[in-house]
């Protein structure tokens, strides 16, 4: 009996022991969300999207609250604030180096001073935290706006939640107005599988549609991607618009206009299309053996009167044939048992490789048709010409706006900053292809969105328009759009018209469209303005980027100035973030493609905690179990 009393006594002394480190490591985890809230509307394709989340301080000493959310890259931060004890502290937008030199003084003077920076595949992370009092609680409210693009004929909302643990009041509610109509909508991604399915309701009249998710706890947990601490994953959903007028959609609203044309009423041109592969050391793998997947996906996707060509580089540039050749049934077997036989090896010959693509199209030109040059590389280059200024410039010299280059970067190594000016430079874009199990797929659904081009050389006029947004566009795909938006000159409004003139396949065409007027709600008013704004920044920042000298300068300081005006978190502002008490400074800024790697697949942090249910009773406990929160 002795022996065991002592035993026991040691384990309880043990235990007693590492109660502290328990209580200390589950400190930040003792919160407790009143309640999570997503409220998004969509008038028009744009969104703006607020995420409200009120929380409880459990513990009976102070503790760091924190608030994190994923947004989607293209969106705009546009307003952000907390608050605490009845007062509001609100995130304030300036320039980025003003900002910056905010956070250094923080820094300076000792205090805990946070830079929020963070970007994945398709989200980017918002994170702050805020000390917060025994027993007390804090609101956090962040609001996004984005432009939804069309892509292989429908438009994404991409909604994520991430609470962290499951909340007694958690509700998303989606609004869609289409004043055309709506003609599609679908509800998938990880938030709709599982129990979760019967948390969603859709409601759609003619012109307008309502999703709404509102879980129960348990049901929080049961979904593919949830699990004991709550929602964990995306809410996508994808709609069309009904397009009874192939000219398109002119809007106007105070002042501002809005023309959407995405025709789909005309022939497919027939395309030459150029695949310039890298094929050098650092693709060894899995990357070459996706890429292979990839294009042998793609050729089997290509129409016998489209013409093609592959070329693969290292330190050396082999063309599978000097000539553009017809997609035949015999071809295109030749082309993919070539393509079974690329192997990695060398270095990287970008450009030279690009140089040939341009010459082998350029060499064959047919009437009637749309040409496109795709590059594939993952990494900078190290062969032949390495400068990439002297790169660029050979490429744009040797395409001269006659068609678009597209492109693909593969992993993290590669120079983006060099693709995407390569690319712009020359009417196309860059896209990061993410090193996953999914790249053959990322590969073929990029190869998808330019596989049907429908019009070329496409030019946009707006007699009575001003401050508009590119008008001018080298091609039109199937199930793209394109959007032009600018305001209107003074008393042109009844008379507004548009005119479209572009290139088909049999010949030019010319359409003609007069505007109408958007009726909005009260609430809604400014989107239109705002809209115009949102793509005004974003074509401002892709000049920028590509464009040399004074020109360069005006283009940024007309981008930061509409950046500041409208309080949009661009690559030129960040938000300022003043804590209340502590007065601790986080700057929170909009990174670039790659800025930062996202947290590897499967890393986890793990607490032990005690039972939450075992702290001191106190009033606001009661408020916090029970979820009656009424403030």
């Amino acid at each position: 009996f002795s022996a065991a009393w002592f035993i026991c006594l040691d384990i309880f002394i043990l235990i007693m022991s590492i109660m502290p480190l328990l209580t200390e490591k589950c400190s930040l985890s003792r919160q407790n969300h009143l309640f999570f809230y997503i409220n998004s509307t969509v008038t028009s394709r744009y969104a703006t999207t607020v995420i409200t989340s009120r929380v409880a301080n459990t513990l009976n000493e102070s503790q760091e609250i924190q608030f994190e959310v994923k947004i989607p890259k293209n969106a705009f931060i546009s307003k952000f604030r907390m608050t605490i004890e009845g007062k509001t502290y609100d995130g304030v937008v300036m320039e980025k180096e003003e900002a910056q030199q905010q956070y250094n003084q923080a820094v300076s003077r000792g205090q805990s001073a946070g830079q929020i920076k963070s970007v994945g595949r398709t989200l980017e992370d918002f994170k702050t935290s805020v000390t917060v009092a025994a027993f007390s609680k804090v609101t956090f409210e962040l609001t996004y706006e984005e432009l939804l693009k069309r892509r292989l004929g429908k438009y994404e909302l991409l909604i994520n939640a991430q609470p962290m643990q499951p909340v007694a009041d958690f509700k998303m509610d989606v609004h869609i107005q289409e004043k055309p109509g709506i003609s599609s909508l679908e509800v998938k991604g990880d938030l709709s599988t599982g129990d979760l399915a019967n948390a969603i309701k859709t409601t759609r009249a003619d012109k307008e549609a309502w999703v709404t998710l509102y879980p129960t706890q348990d049901q929080q947990t049961k979904c593919k991607s949830c699990g004991e601490n709550g929602l964990n994953g995306d809410l996508l959903i994808t709609y069309d618009v009904e397009r009874r007028n192939p000219k398109g959609e002119v809007m106007v609203s105070n002042g501002y206009f809005v023309h959407y044309f995405a025709p789909s009423d005309v022939p497919r041109i027939p395309k030459n299309v150029v695949f310039i592969i890298d094929r050098s050391g650092s693709m060894h793998g899995r990357k070459i053996e996706q890429t292979r997947l990839a294009l042998l996906r793609v050729l089997s996707d290509l129409d016998e009167d489209d013409h093609f060509g592959l070329i693969t580089f290292d330190s050396e540039v082999n063309l599978w044939k000097r000539e553009l050749l017809k997609a035949t049934e015999a071809n295109l077997r030749n082309a993919k048992s070539f393509v079974n036989e690329i192997t990695d090896r060398g270095a990287t010959d970008i450009n030279a490789a690009v140089l040939a693509g341009v010459d082998m199209i350029n060499r064959h030109p047919r009437e009637g048709t749309a040409s496109i040059l795709i590059l594939l590389t993952d990494g900078d280059p190290t062969s032949g010409e390495t400068n990439i200024e002297k790169i660029m410039a050979n490429v744009q010299k040797a395409i001269g706006t006659k068609f678009p280059l597209y492109c693909l970067g593969f992993g993290y190594d590669v120079n983006f900053d060099f693709l995407t000016k390569m690319s712009l430079e020359n009417g196309g874009v860059a896209r990061r292809i993410y090193e996953d199990s999914d790249a053959d797929l990322q590969l073929q659904g990029f190869y998808e969105e330019v596989a049907v081009p429908l019009l070329t050389d496409i030019q946009l006029k707006y007699p009575g328009g001003t401050n508009l947004t590119k008008t001018s566009f080298s091609l039109y795909f199937n199930g793209s759009e394109i959007v032009v938006s600018g305001q209107i000159i003074d008393n042109s409004v009844e008379s507004f018209t548009t005119e479209v003139i572009a290139v088909s396949v049999r010949s030019s065409l010319v359409f003609s469209l007069v505007a109408y007027y958007y009726d909005v709600p009260p609430e809604n008013e400014d989107f239109m303005q705002r809209l115009w704004a949102y793509l005004t920044v974003k074509q401002l920042l892709e000049r920028q980027a590509i464009l040399k000298g004074q020109e360069t300068e005006d283009e940024k300081k007309e981008a930061l100035e509409l950046s500041l005006k409208y309080q949009f978190v661009t690559p030129l502002t960040s938000m300022v973030v003043t804590k209340p008490q502590e007065g601790d400074v986080e700057v929170a800024d909009k990174p670039k493609e790659g800025e930062a790697r996202p947290r590897p697949p499967g890393e986890k942090l793990l607490h032990l905690c005690p039972n939450e249910h075992s702290s001191l009773h106190h009033p606001l406990m009661e408020e916090v179990w029970n979820h009656q929160d009424s403030s």
